[in-house]
């Protein structure tokens, strides 16, 4: 049988389309390769994000055609999206898939019989969108606790700096009936956690006929009563609605007290720039609100820094906005001019040196951030999904908690993919360490207590 390899760049979402295309692969006659294996197929998922992505996705399609002689290479995702001349121009490439191809990369790689070089192909799709479900025969995400599920893709936002609505398309949402039969089967496969992912997820359904939303999506998954939590992928800030935050409250374990949300920047002038929809005081306000709800919630920010126009005042503006807020991490990027995107025209450049300046600043202040949340559950008990396979520098159990804490602990291999109390015992700024707590016999058992089906470390 013949075997394949992927290569996955970038977010999320990339990954969670990876493993649907690998599942989908198994379906037509191909395993996964054993490690040290010779691939037939080699699959390079890549981003744009930013330039520097582009130049890895470039690197990463040339190490991949050089580490596997003889294989059929075919590149697909954002970078494969806007530039595919370029992506074709590589040598060893066999085929490039638009994002309207992709989803039916599968069938035809089957269709294709034997790969061949006689390339290389320019697959495009034919307009429609597909969003292939797991399958009970498959389990693409073997050895996983969590699994990430696409509820959304595409963008209309378009953003002045961001290339991602040219790669991926409108906003587009799966059907609520195939989400809920998504996870259900998720859940049987074994897995005690979904992220919920899309390029603009706090936009779900709003394409439907008739339209939906996020919230009235969470209530229908909660209503399954499965054995596993949610955890929102990124959210935009004027997204995370009153109704998010209630059922958070109200379903507290069962939807991740987690929420990530870009800012982008704290000044007012430079969002105007970037075409975002709000101001900082409104960023302010959803930061504080949350906060003020739900007090032991991460909460995560992006932050683009060195865009055109940035000052020193306006980097100062940032800063000040940040430091003030219980935010819990960072995410800071460099602003990277794309081709085709408004801002690649924009004026007032900032100079490289600045940009790499201001970047610590904010990179420190992030890391400090991150250990001042983290002390604040030192001698606390948390609620901990554990891993299927150990810390490979301790050996120790390791896991996360709802509000993404990363936790290392002794423990035995029966403790792996179940939820557990762990008492933090001492913090850093990445890991923290703890104490596992396995439930007692006879002590009763919350939706979430009850440990899946064993699954391969």
């Amino acid at each position: 049988m013949r075997c394949f390899k992927f290569v996955t760049l970038g977010c999320k979402l990339n990954q969670c389309e990876s493993d649907e295309l690998a599942g989908r692969l198994t379906e037509h006659t191909w395993r996964s390769c054993e490690p040290g294996e010779a691939a037939d197929l080699v699959v390079v998922n890549t981003c744009t994000v930013t330039e520097k992505a582009a130049m890895q996705s470039r690197q990463a399609i040339r190490r991949a055609v050089r580490e596997n002689p003889g294989a059929f290479v075919v590149v697909t995702g954002c970078h494969a999206e806007t530039d595919a001349q370029a992506v074709l121009a590589i040598p060893g490439v066999g085929a490039v898939a638009d994002r309207t191809a992709k989803v039916h990369l599968a069938e035809i790689v089957a269709q294709l019989g034997a790969p061949t070089h006689q390339g290389p192909f320019h697959f495009r799709g034919d307009g429609e969108i597909s969003f292939p479900a797991p399958s009970k025969a498959r389990d693409p995400f073997a050895g996983r606790t969590r699994a990430h599920f696409k509820i959304q893709d595409g963008c209309d936002a378009f953003c002045s700096y961001c290339i991602v609505p040219y790669a991926r398309g409108p906003s587009r949402s799966r059907r609520a009936e195939e989400v809920l039969e998504g996870i259900r089967l998720l859940s049987g496969l074994g897995f005690r956690e979904v992220v919920l992912t899309g390029v603009h997820i706090g936009r779900y359904g709003l394409d439907l006929s008739p339209p939906r939303s996020l919230s009235g999506l969470l209530r229908k998954i909660l209503g399954l009563s499965l054995p596993l939590r949610i955890r929102l992928s990124s959210i935009e800030p004027l997204e995370l609605t009153d109704e998010i935050l209630d059922l958070t409250q109200e379903a507290y374990g069962r939807i991740c007290p987690h929420f990530h949300i870009p800012l982008q920047s704290g000044d007012a002038g430079v969002l105007e720039r970037m075409r975002r929809p709000y101001r900082p005081k409104d960023f302010a306000r959803v930061v504080g609100a949350i906060h003020d709800r739900l007090p032991d919630v991460a909460i995560g920010a992006d932050v683009l820094v060195g865009f055109p126009g940035e000052t020193e005042a306006a980097f100062e503006n940032t800063f000040r906005l940040i430091d003030g807020l219980p935010l819990s991490y960072l995410h800071v990027f460099p602003f990277s001019p794309r081709p085709g995107t408004a801002a690649f025209g924009f004026p007032e450049r900032i100079a490289p040196e600045a940009i790499r300046a201001r970047c610590e600043r904010l990179r420190i202040l992030g890391r400090q951030k991150r250990l001042s949340f983290h002390r604040r559950f030192l001698g606390r008990e948390v609620e901990v999904l554990t891993e299927t396979s150990r810390d490979p520098q301790s050996g120790l159990l390791r896991g996360i908690s709802g509000n993404y804490l990363r936790v290392r602990f002794s423990g035995e291999d029966s403790w792996m993919n179940r939820f557990l109390r762990v008492r933090i015992t001492g913090t850093g700024e990445r890991l923290l360490e703890g104490k596992g707590v396995a439930l007692q016999e006879g002590e009763p058992e919350n939706a979430l207590s009850q440990p899946g089906p064993p699954r391969k470390s």
